[in-house]
């Protein structure tokens, strides 16, 4: 007496990820923490500034020679500082822009000149 057993899933199902029906963040779902929030709930908890905590928590990773700590906060607070940078509005005058033009005429007529060169031979 033999039996046969039919397979279970009739297609493979995938193994290396993508989409899949279902998957991922329901749509209109409340449950999202903002950053802003948390800063917030952080700040009431502890009685200080978000940055104040940062200041402290590095200061301390110096005071206790945690040094990949104290890299991590300089990479962090780089990071930011980098961010945040200034754009610096660069006015020119005539006397410049003249210098520019003139500069800028010069290496095209230097290109102009080997693009000719390198044809001729």
């Amino acid at each position: 007496m033999t039996t046969t057993t039919k397979p279970r899933y009739t297609k493979k199902a995938p193994t290396r990820g993508g989409v899949r029906k279902g998957g991922g963040r329901p749509k209109g779902s409340t449950t999202k923490i903002r950053i802003e929030d948390l800063m917030e709930k952080i700040e009431l908890q502890s009685g200080q500034t978000y940055a104040e905590i940062l200041a402290s928590n590095y200061v301390s990773a110096i005071q206790r020679n945690d040094w990949n700590g104290v890299r991590d906060y300089d990479k962090a607070f780089m990071n930011k500082m980098i961010a945040e940078k200034v754009d610096i509005d660069v006015k020119d005058s005539e006397d410049t822009v003249a210098a520019k033009s003139a500069a800028f005429a010069a290496a095209l007529a230097t290109l102009q000149k080997r693009s000719q060169d390198s044809d001729k031979s």
